[in-house]
């Protein structure tokens, strides 16, 4: 065994947090610098036939972050308010729905060439990447890329703003064509098939009653000198027990609108950052 790595591994788990101090999320969360690098997807140890984890936040409603409830099958006020709001049949309600909307990402373990003593780290993206990723995994050509013994490497390549021709960057795959071991060394593939972070257990979970109130402040902001116009009004009652939730959007103020829009567009489905809030 490794002894030096294993050790390196039990004192990352031992550390206790200084008050105060910021967490590094790079040991957790992979993100792709610009250029090429190369990765090598690993089976998940909480999901073994599938390494794709994926889970819908939503954006802008509050400055973190918020993971849907819906995720682990309990009640989502703001899911259960836009249901209501494209109930209304109205353009108004059905532009409000679409930004409130959560956004799917998706997540996957993965170990990075060249960096292999930061272990198995998770790496988020959306749509476009996954369908990639997909694609090569019903290629009977290229087979379960994620195999220990007979799988393959994949090279991830990210262009910054200037070649997406938006703020964001944007990253491709492509798989290596020559299979190969996730690693020569029995103990790394012990550890790196072991010990992971579970995507499921990262983010911070909100109550019921915390997605309502924040939903609540995004509609109704406090009142100030700021034009006021007119918003669509819908009631809205909760299924959950003893919890009535009565949104009135008529008084909304023009600025605070406008300041939200583009936080709720959904951004590049390849490398959009998510704020690692717990």
């Amino acid at each position: 065994m490794d002894l030096n790595a294993l050790k390196n591994k039990l004192e990352g788990l031992q550390q206790k947090p200084v008050v105060g101090q910021k967490r590094d999320y790079s040991l957790t969360f992979w993100k792709p610098s610009l250029g090429k690098q190369q990765i090598r997807i690993v089976p998940s140890v909480f999901t073994p036939k599938n390494p794709f984890t994926e889970l819908r936040f939503y954006y802008g409603i509050t400055n973190k972050v918020m993971l849907s409830p819906a995720n682990y099958g309990e009640k989502d006020p703001i899911a259960l308010f836009i249901t209501k709001l494209r109930s209304e049949y109205n353009t108004e309600n059905y532009q409000l729905a679409k930004k409130l909307e959560a956004k799917n990402r998706v997540f996957v373990p993965v170990v990075v060439r060249g960096e292999e003593e930061k272990g198995v780290r998770l790496w988020q993206f959306g749509k476009q990447v996954y369908e990639e990723l997909l694609s090569l995994a019903v290629d009977e050509e290229i087979g379960d890329y994620t195999d220990i013994v007979n799988g393959r490497d994949i090279t991830v390549e990210t262009v910054g703003p200037e070649s997406t021709g938006t703020p964001y960057n944007k990253s491709s795959v492509r798989v290596k064509m020559k299979e190969s071991a996730l690693s020569t060394k029995a103990d790394e593939v012990t550890l790196w098939t072991t010990e992971q972070p579970d995507p499921n257990g990262e983010f911070k979970k909100f109550t019921f009653d915390e997605m309502k109130s924040a939903l609540e402040q995004y509609l109704t902001p406090e009142a100030g000198e700021d034009e006021i116009i007119s918003e669509p009004a819908v009631g809205f009652e909760s299924e959950a027990p003893k919890l009535k939730f009565n949104v009135d959007t008529s008084q909304v103020k023009k600025t605070k609108s406008d300041q939200f829009d583009s936080l709720f567009e959904e951004k590049d489905s390849g490398t959009s950052d998510l704020p690692w809030e717990n």
